[in-house]
């Protein structure tokens, strides 16, 4: 099975084991999430490039007016990546895309920063990041420009905001 293939699998299993069940109580989502709900989730940070490592600092937030039981968020890059740890909650999909669970996201919430300490396959000059919304728990989102985003990141160790 390809690499890729096998990635895809592993993020279906982590990220949707969970199925899109209701919300329990103890959660932090006010009430059951039910299809057809308004979520707006967003996704902002920063990220730069030096010498072949790439650091990316990211969060999460949920502008409503429902709250969320789970999202996804994926990162993909257009320079393939040596792998390494990622933070718990996160996974490679591929050589070139990591996936990473916000955890719960009430109405007005926002999710912990994200940290990743990544580094590329030789030194490119440039390189691309797509972040962007890969699965929520329930709800709709009306405006889904805030949570795509394609940042150019040059190899000037200058952080790139998003």
């Amino acid at each position: 099975m390809s690499k890729g293939v096998t990635g895809a699998v592993l993020t279906a299993l982590v990220f949707l084991g969970a199925g899109t069940a209701a919300a329990s109580a103890d959660s932090g989502v006010a009430g059951p999430v039910v299809a057809g709900t308004e979520s707006d989730l967003a996704h902002h940070g920063r990220v730069s490039l030096w010498d072949g490592r790439v650091d990316v600092r990211l969060a999460s937030r949920n502008e409503g007016p429902a709250g969320v039981a789970e999202a996804t968020v994926r990162l993909a890059f257009s320079a393939p990546m040596e792998g390494g740890d990622l933070p718990s909650g996160c996974l490679w999909s591929s050589a070139r895309a990591i996936s990473c669970r916000t955890g719960v996201l009430p109405a007005g919430g926002e999710s912990g920063e994200l940290a990743l300490g990544l580094r590329t396959l030789g030194r490119p000059q440039e390189l691309t990041v797509d972040v962007s919304t890969a699965w929520r728990a329930g709800g709709i989102d009306r405006n889904p420009v805030n949570d795509r985003h394609r940042v150019l990141v040059l190899a000037t160790g200058d952080p790139y905001v998003f």
